[in-house]
């Protein structure tokens, strides 16, 4: 029995929303990846993305003042 009792908690973690910095932080993480990525195939759309990514970072910021 006592090898089972964690399995509630996690079966409960689950169905937990992620929160508005979680959610801009994978965004965050994405954009930068895509960012990457672009880096050298096209440098323009590479630097869209990041500071598309910098401009996310900013709201990440701005929600943990």
């Amino acid at each position: 029995m006592s090898q089972l009792s964690h399995i509630p908690f996690t079966m409960f973690g689950l169905f937990k929303k992620k929160s508005e910095a979680e959610k801009l932080n994978e965004k965050y993480q994405k954009l930068m990846e895509e960012s990457y990525n672009l880096s050298s195939i096209n440098r323009t759309l590479s630097d869209q993305k990041a500071h598309e990514a910098n401009e996310v970072l900013k709201q990440i910021d701005a929600l943990n003042k």
